[in-house]
């Protein structure tokens, strides 16, 4: 499955707190997971198995709480079982048809 989500505080402690800095700290926790990932300026990308991939979600989302009273998760998942690798060849399959030849 892929799950593109999204975390950040809707608070933030200080006054001088970025909003980029809590957003970072859920980014680290994706790529520490070592699951096939990729981040955009909208959505973090992660494939994996249900409880795998819930568990980083989690895991990201509590990092923003550490640093913030509240927090915003939007998610989206792709559930397909049986198929892997569909992070990057969704992306392929279009750009093929578009003439970019991946």
């Amino acid at each position: 499955m892929i799950i593109a989500f999204s975390v950040a505080p809707t608070e933030t402690p200080s006054p001088t707190a970025e909003m980029a800095d809590a957003v970072s700290e859920a980014v680290r926790v994706v790529r520490a997971s070592g699951l096939p990932n990729e981040t955009n300026a909208m959505f973090t990308l992660i494939e994996g198995e249900w409880d795998e991939v819930m568990a980083v979600v989690k895991e990201a989302t509590d990092a923003v709480l550490a640093v913030s009273p509240r927090v915003s998760l939007v998610l989206k998942a792709d559930i397909r079982p049986g198929h892997t690798g569909q992070l990057t060849q969704k992306v392929d399959s279009v750009e093929k048809r578009l003439g970019g030849g991946k």
